[in-house]
């Protein structure tokens, strides 16, 4: 694997230790708001978040590369009404999404099949994760915060 492929492994590693960072300051925001199932929904993101850097962690060493850790930048405290968090969620999975086809294009391009295979799990990953943050904001948007709705939705989410 060449070097500048496996350095952007690694910084993929550290954006799902970010993602996760982030999904735990939305569950934190959400707690606060007394919505306990969007928290939790949240944290059960934050969980896959750490369950992808695991993976990516597994790759590097597997491929006789050696993970670098950097430093998580500090997540907000605050992300606006409910419609603005799910929307900062959404947005930040099109994030992830955007970096690992770039990956996925670099190995294409070096011929690093080992790394296109890896990374199939997470182009399908990707696109199920914003199906359904697209699917919870446009949810949010027709409801309109209203509480009613919200507290539906909030059980709803706790469910997962």
């Amino acid at each position: 694997m060449s070097n500048e492929l496996s350095k952007k492994l690694n910084e993929q590693l550290n954006f799902e230790l970010e993602s996760a960072y982030i999904y735990m300051a939305m569950a934190n925001y959400m707690d606060a708001q007394g919505m306990s199932g969007f928290d939790h929904f949240f944290v059960q993101q934050a969980k896959e978040e750490l369950e992808h850097a695991r993976d990516f962690y597994d790759f590097l060493q597997e491929t006789d590369c050696v993970p670098e850790y950097e430093a998580i930048p500090k997540p907000p405290k605050e992300f606006g009404n409910f419609t603005d968090t799910f929307r900062a969620a959404y947005e930040h999975e099109q994030e992830v999404t955007n970096r690992i086809k770039a990956i996925y294009k670099d190995a294409v391009e070096v011929g690093c099949i080992t790394t296109q295979q890896f990374l199939n799990k997470f182009i399908e990953e990707q696109r199920e994760e914003e199906d359904t943050f697209r699917g919870i904001v446009e949810r949010l948007e027709r409801i309109n915060e209203s509480w009613n709705g919200l507290y539906i939705l909030d059980h709803e989410l706790g469910q997962r």
